[in-house]
């Protein structure tokens, strides 16, 4: 060995011994791997295969990267970076290596002692920051090394922005977070720098736990929104104290769907992709440098590279050696590996010591880690999630870059697995609802419908005069001016939306309006959000009908929705009951359709248990509460039933509140309309009754239908029921005495 190889090897054994004991061991074998390499291609100096020069190209590029880690390591104090050849040539080396291959946790930290240290001037940190894409992960040990050097001084306003920035963007990438969130208390004193301020809340937000939350921390954040105004990064951070502890904030903070934070992974976002494809096995793309202000680089849209795969650093660094069983890597860590995580029994086996991934992302596609989360129910864990999904749909999925639909399966398939996700904990997440906001007006309601209506679907509940002008109104416009298919679907959606916010708060709804700033306050404000949208339905199917020339097939769809209003007050134990608009009912009544006749009817039955049920209970309570319903909802539904026990049973309907005119009636030669509808001239029954009569007196050659009267009518009516019209036989046995018989 050279002597100038010996000083070199002397001067990185003194370097590590510095360190930790891992890192004295990485970077030996790191520098004995030079060695081998240098010694390889000597002795193979001279042949021409075309692979063994790649590799040989390979190993120089290693090498020129050492000796340049060395040079920024123990380089002059001061330079003139201009002028620096030898500075220039070091810098290019490193961040042709780093956007090639990226760098090892052993150049990572060399490079953050050296970009926080102050021997080099701002240009030349920056472009150091700029260049520390990992390879794969990030050593915890380098980050709080790192943070020491803030300490110190040294480095300028703009290099210490710089570093936050990079900190948040590789958030998870770095192996583990416990002697990061031991740092909390240093973090937060950051907060009066105004420059540091947005981004070491950005991070604080990502490592705030439960036991982070103190009254001098909210009396401190309090105070710099007093003095700075309400900014946004600040009310992220006051949210989320909320959110864990209610009962230190009392200030009225605005819906968790506002996005806080500007994106800090611009930087270093397509060498963040190649991260992600080389950590998962997939052939990266080649990179480009970045230097200057960064623009969006286009590039395949592919699921499975934006979903991280699941990996355990500790299981694929210690436990994947040869030799070492599962026993042994319990002995020497304690927590079990996420690989080894095969069926259900073996997570309640190991709940207790279960260490989820560094990139969140991953447990999408895993139902088991799903299960853990669903269980344990640990705020940072879903809010950790939250942001990983923020960063990837509002930056990299706003309909593909403004309608570039190129690769729309693969965007599809990403869709899909959020939704998987979301149905399986039943939740809807709050960074899909930013998404929402922030695509619907750009999306054109036809490419990935199915997706994004699921999507709205699970939207969280929260004050609908909120939502609306950021979802509703948008949607609308779009329900207004498309096809009948796509009118049906967003009702199908809307009703999907009502029953997860009728579980949701029939559950619990006093501790989620506690524990969750979106929701509103008391039980009261939260009838009055669901009450809005069922109203908003409401208009949207009268529009629609309109515009649909009374559409049975739309029609099908209003009532699917209305069944599940109708049974608010018995099913989900709420208060409320809310009616169909006349736009509605009047269609539904007159339909030429039996199926729409029929569901009618189990509607109006439904309503009229729930609406006794309500009265009882105010009767038994004896005193007026909040939640008392007016007698004008009583007076509605008394209206309708009115109508529809004249039209299919008294032959006098409208007797009230409803005029046509009487050259209207003249046309269509039905003078005596009031006396020509029941349950046999009814236009959606007539069949039946022409088919009763026909089956009963089969010799008869002229069809009476005037003869249906008396036991007629009961038999009739028995024959009715036997087609499968359940829902008129129910109206009928509730609300008409049968003795009554026309």
């Amino acid at each position: 060995m050279s002597p100038q190889r010996k000083v070199k090897n002397s001067q990185a054994q003194k370097r590590t011994s510095q360190g930790s004991n891992s890192y004295q061991t990485r970077l030996s074998a790191w520098k004995v791997k030079e060695d081998l390499s240098d010694s390889k291609s000597i002795s193979k100096h001279g042949q021409n295969n075309p692979v063994e020069d790649y590799e040989h190209a390979d190993d120089q590029a290693e090498g020129a990267l050492q000796i340049a880690l060395t040079y920024f390591e123990k380089g002059p104090v001061e330079t003139s970076q201009s002028k620096d050849k030898t500075l220039e040539k070091h810098l290019k080396t490193v961040e042709n290596v780093a956007w090639k291959n990226g760098l090892a946790p052993e150049g990572i930290d060399i490079l953050l002692n050296v970009a926080l240290s102050g021997k080099f001037g701002s240009a030349v940190n920056t472009r150091i920051f700029k260049c520390m894409i990992p390879a794969t992960l990030i050593s915890e040990d380098s980050v709080v090394k790192a943070v020491s050097w803030l300490c110190v001084g040294k480095c300028s306003g703009s290099t210490k922005v710089l570093f936050y920035r990079w900190l948040v963007a590789m958030f998870d990438f770095i192996d583990h977070k416990e002697q990061i969130n031991l740092l909390y208390g240093f973090f937060f004193a950051s907060l009066q720098d105004d420059a540091l301020c947005p981004y070491v809340c950005h991070l604080l937000y990502l490592l705030t736990k439960k036991e982070n939350v103190k009254p001098f921390r909210v009396r401190k954040l309090l105070d710099l929104q007093a003095k700075m105004g309400m900014q946004p990064h600040l009310q992220a951070l006051l949210s989320l104290y909320k959110f864990f502890v209610p009962t230190l904030i009392s200030v009225s903070l605005p819906m968790r769907k506002k996005i806080y934070f500007k994106n800090s992974e611009n930087l270093w976002k397509t060498a963040l992709l190649a991260v992600r494809q080389r950590n998962q096995g997939l052939p990266p793309e080649p990179l480009k440098l970045m230097l200057a202000n960064v623009h969006p680089v286009k590039r395949k849209w592919n699921s499975h590279s934006v979903i991280p795969v699941l990996n355990s650093r500790n299981y694929s660094k210690e436990s994947g050696k040869k030799g070492m069983n599962l026993s042994d890597y319990f002995s020497s860590n304690g927590s079990f590996p996420l690989e080894q995580l095969k069926s259900f029994p073996q997570l309640l086996q190991n709940i207790h010591c279960l260490e989820l991934p560094s990139q969140m992302g991953a447990v999408l596609n895993n139902s088991l880690l799903l299960h853990y989360i669903n269980c344990v129910r640990d705020e940072s864990v879903l809010l950790r999630l939250y942001h990983w999904l923020s960063q990837t749909l509002q930056e990299e999925c706003i309909w593909y870059k403004v309608n570039n639909y190129e690769h729309g399966k693969e965007f599809t398939n990403f869709l899909d697995t959020i939704l998987k996700a979301e149905c399986f904990l039943q939740e809807g997440f709050y960074s899909c609802e930013a998404f929402l906001y922030k695509s619907l007006p750009l999306w054109d309601g036809f490419c990935c419908r199915s997706q994004f209506l699921q999507l709205v679907s699970w939207i969280p509940f929260s004050s609908f005069s909120e939502v609306k002008p950021l979802l509703f109104d948008h949607l609308s416009r779009l329900f207004f001016t498309s096809t009948i298919y796509f009118k049906c679907s967003v009702l199908q959606c809307l009703k999907e939306l009502l029953q997860n916010w009728l579980l949701w708060l029939s559950m619990d709804i006093h501790m989620k309006s506690v524990m969750n700033s979106p929701l509103e306050t008391t039980l009261g404000g939260s009838m009055n959000s669901v009450s809005k949208l069922i109203h908003y339905v409401g208009w949207l199917s009268t529009t629609a009908m309109r515009l649909e020339n009374n559409s049975t097939f739309l029609l099908h769809f209003i009532l699917d929705f209305y069944e599940k209003v109708c049974d608010i007050y018995i099913n989900y134990n709420l208060p409320l009951v809310v009616l169909f608009p006349p736009g509605v009912f009047y269609p539904a009544l007159l339909s030429l359709d039996s199926s729409i006749l029929n569901q009618l009817c189990y509607i109006m039955d439904r309503y009229r248990k729930n609406l006794t049920a309500a009265k009882k209970n105010e009767l038994v309570q004896k005193t007026k509460s909040e939640f008392s319903f007016s007698s004008k909802t009583y007076q509605e539904f008394n209206h309708y039933l009115t109508a529809m026990v004249g039209c299919l049973w008294t032959s006098k309907p409208f007797q009230k509140g409803l005029y046509i005119d009487p050259e209207v009636l003249e046309k269509a030669s039905v003078a005596e309309y009031k006396n020509s509808l029941n349950l046999v001239h009814h236009p959606a029954l007539l069949s039946y009754a022409v088919f009763f009569l026909l089956q009963e007196w089969p010799k008869e050659r002229r069809v009476n239908m005037s003869s249906v009267w008396g036991k007629k009518w009961n038999w009739y009516l028995d024959y009715l029921f036997s087609e499968g019209l359940q829902g008129l036989k129910l109206f009928i046995r509730s609300s008409i005495h049968r003795s009554s018989v026309p």
